[in-house]
């Protein structure tokens, strides 16, 4: 009897214990206070967070931890929540990236790279999609083309994935492996399964050509971190061979570093205000251009796909009047992010802040309308601009016809 009342008593003792500690963990961690040192500490604001949000919390991760039929990883459980937190602000630009995805996020575009070939761009609700499939590239030779929409990976559901280098990085791999993609081909209104051999791509995101008349002719496929250099080289060669007019051709091009366009554009614009950020407490960030400006006509050539940086520098040249935007109205990407990498190798892209046309318009969810419009020929209304015959692209028709009655 003695024995069953001490088994009795210790049970007792042991569950008032464990609640005295319960009790006191969920305290500290909802008052936001160390509990083990300041690097093992997880803490919420008692004046923001519901202290049964926190309960909640340890509960479900103490079910989790002590009822899951498999061996459970605090540290990916840990993961997990912390992309649950991303996820949870339901804006596709704002990223948790583990070690092995910012590797391949910061690899960014340096012009080589083992995959499939193509320009893609994330679609408002929030779908990979093809602008381009490189000339002579797998994805090219496999018959994708613009407007095909990436639904899986090797047989993995990528719509719920909403940033677009995790994708790519799966698509990505060694050379002469080869990847399944399925795509969703909205004009025919069919799923298609491709396999793909990865190849080494060569990409040059900057090309440039004298046209008749002494047309300068520079189309930007990306802004990459090379991008002004490569840009400042293309216009110097132009102004050298006798350039009187120009036509920058941003369609298709789905943007890239914040950096590099203020660059292009303060080689182009007068002295002035080029774009400006503000973040959520209104903090202005201004981006100046100097003295030096480009002293010849101008036009832009804009689409549907012209997005964020692409809308930097179209924005801040048709504020300028320094040019004519000629096409149809641009993606309508007002966002600026921002990268943080940590020591595990980990990292996070957070939306910190929109930016604004020197006019002061935010043209998120919005885009940018062009000076002319001219919408595509209906043949050709779905194709990436690269594979439109140049006598059959009535935009760039229209901006040389521009160009010439200026310099005349």
């Amino acid at each position: 009897m003695n024995n069953e009342k001490s088994i009795v008593a210790g049970m007792i003792s042991l569950v008032f214990v464990t609640a005295v500690i319960t009790f006191i963990l969920t305290f500290f961690l909802f008052n936001g206070f160390n509990l083990m040192g300041s690097g093992n500490n997880v803490s919420f604001d008692k004046k923001e967070v519901d202290k049964e949000s926190v309960e909640k919390f340890n509960q479900i991760k103490g079910i989790l931890k002590n009822t899951y039929y498999d061996k459970v990883d605090e540290n990916k459980m840990l993961e997990g929540a912390i992309t649950g937190m991303t996820d949870a602000l339901k804006d596709p630009y704002t990223v948790y990236f583990t070690k092995e995805q910012m590797s391949s996020f910061s690899e960014r575009t340096e012009g080589e790279y083992v995959g499939i070939g193509m320009n893609v761009i994330m679609d408002n609700d929030g779908i990979l999609t093809i602008v381009e499939a490189f000339e002579g590239s797998p994805a090219k030779k496999a018959g994708l083309t613009q407007g095909d929409k990436i639904i899986k990976v090797d047989g993995k559901d990528v719509t719920s994935i909403k940033d677009e280098n995790l994708i790519i990085k799966m698509i990505k791999g060694k050379e002469n492996t080869t990847v399944k993609v399925t795509i969703y081909r909205p004009s025919e209104e069919k799923s298609i399964d491709l396999d793909i051999i990865r190849k080494k791509i060569k990409v040059s995101n900057i090309k440039w050509e004298m046209l008749e008349g002494n047309i300068g002719y520079i189309r930007i496929l990306m802004f990459d971190n090379d991008a002004y250099s490569y840009f400042s080289r293309a216009l110097n060669e132009l102004l050298d061979k006798g350039l009187k007019g120009l036509i920058i051709d941003v369609r298709d091009d789905p943007g890239g570093d914040y950096e590099q366009v203020v660059e292009i554009a303060d080689r182009l614009l007068p002295k002035g205000l080029i774009v400006y950020t503000e973040d959520k407490n209104k903090k202005r960030d201004e981006k100046l251009s100097d003295d030096r400006q480009f002293g010849y006509p101008m036009a832009v050539l804009v689409n549907g796909n012209s997005a964020s940086a692409s809308e930097v520098l179209s924005g801040a040249i048709k504020d300028h009047q320094k040019g004519k935007l000629i096409g149809t109205k641009t993606f309508g990407k007002g966002l600026v992010q921002q990268v943080y990498g940590f020591k595990d190798g980990s990292g996070l892209k957070v939306t910190v802040s929109r930016y604004f046309t020197p006019s002061g318009k935010c043209i998120q969810g919005i885009g940018i309308e062009p000076d002319l419009k001219i919408e595509s020929l209906d043949e050709y209304k779905d194709y990436p601009v690269s594979h439109i015959p140049r006598e059959k692209d009535v935009q760039f028709k229209k901006a040389v016809d521009y160009i010439k009655e200026q310099v005349k």
